[in-house]
């Protein structure tokens, strides 16, 4: 009896030497669960992010024909340049473009040098707050100048928000970044569509928007009950371990990385000496990519006109908008299967989409809308290639401890392309239209 209940004892010993082998040789169950949790939040991050931009660009045809009406906001006019080939709009939706991105655009070159300091919790409530107040302002105005406010309002929650959570994702898993790339691919797609899809149904334009701040709230879920928190700790100066800076599940086997000196340790020489080797090798091709497909979106756009079909200019503009997000949406999703390298390459084939679009505009060729739509939906490919592929890239070649910051600092290069196509948007419309 003594000998077979040792033998037993010994077999089950071994039975759990085994189990207790095979538990450490698979990633931890938690790890998996918060890998999955902090993916979906940054996905949602993204989405909620870019929302309200999009919307705003989308809604730029109608925000320039809106009249002063007691009781209803964004109404359009009626009237067009009918004298005119292209049915111009007084103003240029590059006007709008540039009020959408030069707030940000100021926020990101500012921000990264000091905004490590300041805890993840304000940085994100003041983006849901000035989220809020774009789509208010903007359902309520009755003028163009108070509409253009609320664009702006979306602008710096745009920018502040990317520069933010573009900045987190570097205390996370590397697929983190693709997960907020496809999020605002799919802002894009959701923000072009829900906008021209509610005013195709027949609700109003002020409707429209404040069904849409669902939007910032849903923001609010997302990092605060969604996201670990990771950030709690992150804050320049603090007293805390510095393994609370650690990036979580960097390895696939779920546990945190060694610490690592943070972005804020920096010193304001050593951060502008980090910038130089970004410049050609990833904010250059980007900055030229979104010259080129803004200038396209804002510039051109509202100047195709196809007569006598089956949606109006105004609609044909939205749809244009729509059908670009989803060329955003499916590459800026697609990094896990396809990288591209060649980040000059795609800045080479949007301009020469650039010099297609135009001569469509200058000497009209093109005998259905569907081939535009196609075009257009290549351009967006492009666009979202670039965006992603840049921001991965970084992700695996910069040094850990250089990465937050680096992230962030790129960033500007898509918003100067971004107004550099706003100003150029201008006077081209003005010379064609006059």
């Amino acid at each position: 009896m003594v000998e077979e209940f040792n033998m037993d004892r010994q077999e089950n010993e071994e039975s759990d030497q085994n189990q207790e082998t095979d538990l450490d040789s698979a990633p931890p169950e938690s790890a998996k669960t918060f890998a999955w949790r902090n993916i979906l939040a940054f996905w949602f991050l993204g989405l909620c992010n870019n929302f309200g931009y999009v919307v705003m660009l989308s809604a730029a045809h109608d925000i320039l024909k809106q009249e002063s009406h007691q009781g209803n906001s964004t109404v359009p006019q009626s009237g067009f340049n009918l004298s005119n080939q292209y049915d111009c709009n007084p103003i240029s939706t590059g006007a709008i473009l540039l009020a959408d991105i030069l707030p940000a655009l100021t926020v990101k070159m500012t921000a990264p040098y000091f905004i490590q300091s300041i805890h993840y919790s304000i940085k994100v409530a003041a983006v849901v707050l000035f989220g809020a107040a774009s789509f208010l302002i903007v359902a309520f105005s009755h003028t163009v100048e108070v509409s253009v406010l609320g664009v702006a309002c979306a602008s710096i929650a745009s920018g502040l928000g990317e520069l933010t959570f573009l900045g987190l994702t570097s205390f996370y898993h590397r697929s983190s970044v693709s997960a907020w790339s496809s999020g605002t691919g799919g802002a894009g797609v959701g923000g072009a569509l829900s906008y021209a899809g509610l005013l195709q149904i027949g609700v109003s334009a002020r409707n429209s928007l404040l069904i849409m701040l669902i939007v910032p709230f849903t923001l609010s879920i997302s990092f605060w009950l969604v996201l670990e928190k990771r950030w709690a700790k992150a804050v320049a100066g603090s007293s805390s371990p510095e393994a609370d800076r650690a990036p979580l599940l960097a390895e696939a086997d779920g546990r945190p990385p060694p610490a690592r000196q943070s972005g804020p340790n920096l010193s304001l020489t050593q951060k502008f000496q980090l910038v130089k080797p970004l410049v050609c090798k990833y904010m250059a091709p980007l900055f030229l990519v979104y010259v080129a497909e803004y200038f396209i979106n804002q510039g051109l756009f509202e100047l195709i006109f196809f007569r006598n079909i089956w949606l109006s200019h105004s609609e044909q503009y939205r749809w244009f908008q729509v059908i670009y997000q989803i060329g955003v949406f499916i590459s800026r999703s697609s990094v896990s299967i396809v990288q591209i390298h060649a980040l000059w390459l795609l800045a080479f084939f949007q301009f020469v989409n650039v010099g297609l679009f135009l001569l469509e505009v200058l000497h009209p060729f093109l005998p259905s809308i569907w081939i535009v739509f196609a075009m257009i939906l290549w351009e967006g490919l492009l666009g979202g290639a670039a965006y992603v592929n840049t921001f991965y890239k970084m992700s695996k070649e910069i040094a850990e401890e250089h990465r937050e910051f680096s992230l962030g600092v790129t960033s500007q290069a898509d918003s100067c392309g971004i107004a550099v196509a706003g100003a150029l948007a201008i006077p081209v419309h003005n010379v064609l239209c006059s």
